[in-house]
């Protein structure tokens, strides 16, 4: 699999649920590693883990802070900082109400990590909202058909689904964008459209401004005087004819 994945340009990595497994994905070279909500109060374990210096990526499911504070200090312990949390519930599938996704941003500044998605639930909803709240890492459940049975094909996600998936969660990326105010480029076009005020009869010069020769109005393509000014002008007199 190691090799396959190298041949598809894919970053391998596996879980391992207790210290002989760490070994043998040493002895093939395992590029990182993630912890499993299940293994997540397994302190010794992790300690284990850690000590390989490897990144680690560890799922929360189920943890309470004390269970994840317990956790990373263990990491940390063995000098590894290399760590991305996994928000996660661990049902399956997951049901939204069961999501509790505010608790990514929440993880990120309790324990100053960035934070992921571990999730089980179905469609590509949950993974969009968790990058649009800071998310780095979405893990779904992959199967090529829910209609071969596995363990997790009931709540897996198939090939046309999963690419859905990554292009709803890049759409969402950039639209997420920067802090920006003012004229993006596609509003270029668009902010003469405008309302501005504008002489909308036949004035001398020195007749005086009135609500009836001046109006805020959108006029295509034309900018004039922001309607914030309107006040102001009432009452002043024309120094030309229009």
């Amino acid at each position: 699999i190691k090799d396959r994945c190298e041949e598809l340009g894919i970053d391998f990595l596996s879980t391992p649920f207790d210290t002989t497994s760490v070994d043998y994905l040493e002895d093939i070279g395992e590029e990182f590693y993630k912890i499993a909500s299940f293994e997540l109060t397994d302190i010794p374990l992790i300690r284990y883990i850690a000590r390989t210096g490897k990144p680690i990526i560890m799922s929360t499911g189920m943890g309470s802070v004390e269970d994840i504070e317990d956790a990373v200090s263990a990491i940390r312990a063995e000098g590894n900082n290399d760590i991305i949390l996994l928000r996660c519930c661990s049902s399956y599938p997951t049901v939204s109400s069961n999501l509790n996704l505010n608790t990514i941003p929440d993880m990120r500044k309790r324990f100053n990590i960035p934070v992921g998605l571990s999730d089980h639930s179905m469609g590509h909803t949950a993974a969009v909202a968790a990058v649009a709240l800071g998310a780095v890492v979405i893990e779904k459940h992959f199967c090529l058909s829910r209609d071969i049975p596995t363990a997790d094909s009931a709540f897996s996600m198939e090939p046309d689904e999963f690419a859905e998936m990554v292009k709803a969660v890049h759409d969402a990326e950039l639209a997420m964008g920067q802090v920006f105010y003012g004229v993006t480029p596609g509003e270029e076009d668009e902010i003469h459209c405008r309302r501005s005020l504008f002489v909308v009869s036949d004035v001398s010069a020195g007749d005086t401004v009135t609500s009836g020769n001046v109006r805020s109005i959108r006029a295509y393509n034309i900018s004039g005087m922001k309607p914030k000014f309107y006040d102001e002008v009432m009452g002043l007199r024309f120094k030309n004819s229009y």
